[in-house]
C-alpha cells in the first residue's frame, strides 16, 4: 500500500488523543477503510494491525497511566509483533501509527494504549500465532464532547507539549543549539518538526535526532538517525516503540516534500537512519 501523502501528512498536525467516545458504532465505510489500511499497509513482516469492531471496553483494563479512563470506544486495532525480530517495537510503532493517521484523517478519534490491557484476552480473540504478542492497541471511534475528567487529565499529562527541536538532536557539544540548521533542506527541518509532534507515553518524548548533511548540502544527499535516550519504560511500553511512530512521521513528512527513502535498522541505541537508496526525488505530491 502507498502511503497517502497529503492526508496524513495534514492528520500529523490535527492528531489529538481521544479518551472518550461516543458509544455508537464506526460507520460501515469508515470501518471499511480501516479495515483495509489493516490488511494492506504491512511494510514489515515482523508489525501487523487487526482491526477488532468490537467495543475496545473488552480488553482495556481499568486507569490507563495519568490519561484516565478510555470510555466507549466502539471498536479497537491490536498491534500485533513477532517478538523474535530485534527490530520488533520500532515496527510495532510505525505500523500502528499508520492507523492513527488514518483514523484522523477520517475524522475519528485515537490513543494508544500499551500498558493497561488485557492481553491474555486479546491473543484469544486474535489466534496469535506462536512467537507473536499483542503489544498495544488503539481505540477509536468518534470523539464526544471533552468532559470535565478528559480536560484534567490531559492538562495534567501536558499531552500536546513539546520539547524544542533542539533538547532532541544530537549534539556534539551540549547547548550548541542547532548549528547545522541553515544547512538543512526543507525536507529535513519538516521531518523534524513533524516527529516533534508524534505521540509517547506519558509524553515522554524518548527519541532523539541526528542530521547527516552531504557536502556540498542538497535535498539528495542527507540522512536522519533516530536514536532512543535512556530511561525506564513505564507501564511495559517500549522506548522503541515510540521512535517508530515518530519515524512514520519523518517519512510521511518527506514524502510531503518530494523526497523518498527507506529505513535502515541500527544497533542501540541508535534506531534507524532514514536514508534515499536512490538518492533521487520524487516530483512534489499534489
Amino acid at each position: 500500500m502507498e502511503i497517502p501523502v497529503g492526508q496524513w501528512y495534514r492528520a500529523i498536525e490535527r492528531r489529538r488523543s481521544r479518551r472518550h467516545f461516543v458509544r455508537l458504532p464506526v460507520e460501515p465505510g469508515l470501518l471499511g477503510r480501516m479495515e483495509a489500511v489493516c490488511a494492506e499497509f504491512r511494510p514489515y513482516g515482523e508489525a501487523r494491525a487487526v482491526l477488532v469492531p468490537r467495543p475496545a471496553d473488552e480488553v482495556l483494563r481499568g486507569l490507563v497511566g495519568s490519561y484516565g479512563q478510555v470510555k466507549g470506544a466502539p471498536a479497537y486495532v491490536a498491534l500485533v509483533g513477532d517478538m523474535r525480530s530485534p527490530y520488533v517495537q520500532e515496527r510495532v510503532g510505525y505500523t500502528g501509527q499508520a492507523l492513527v493517521l488514518e483514523a484522523t484523517s477520517l475524522g475519528l478519534g485515537t490513543c494508544w494504549v500499551g500498558g493497561f490491557f488485557r492481553p491474555e484476552v486479546a491473543r484469544r480473540l486474535l489466534g496469535v500465532g506462536a512467537g507473536e504478542q499483542v503489544m498495544a492497541v488503539i481505540p477509536f471511534g468518534r470523539p464526544g464532547h471533552r468532559t470535565w475528567e478528559e480536560s484534567l487529565m490531559t492538562g495534567f499529562a501536558r499531552s500536546h507539549h513539546r520539547k524544542p527541536l533542539a533538547q532532541l538532536m544530537v549534539q556534539d557539544h551540549p547547548g550548541s543549539g542547532l548549528p547545522e540548521e541553515a544547512r538543512w533542506p526543507g525536507w529535513v527541518l519538516a521531518a523534524l518538526e513533524a516527529a516533534r509532534l508524534a505521540p509517547s507515553a506519558v509524553n515522554r518524548q524518548p527519541w532523539r535526532f541526528s542530521v547527516e548533511v552531504a557536502s556540498p548540502p542538497d535535498q539528495a544527499g542527507c540522512t536522519i538517525t533516530v536514536s532512543v535516550a535512556g530511561g525506564r519504560d513505564p507501564g511495559g511500553i517500549s522506548r522503541r516503540l515510540d521512535c517508530g511512530i515518530a519515524m512514520l512521521h519523518i517519512e510521511v513528512a518527506a514524502l510531503a516534500h518530494g523526497v523518498r527513502g527507506s529505513w535502515e535498522p541500527l544497533h542501540p541505541p541508535q534506531v534507524a537512519r532514514f536514508v534515499q537508496p536512490r538518492m533521487a526525488q520524487l516530483s512534489r505530491p499534489q
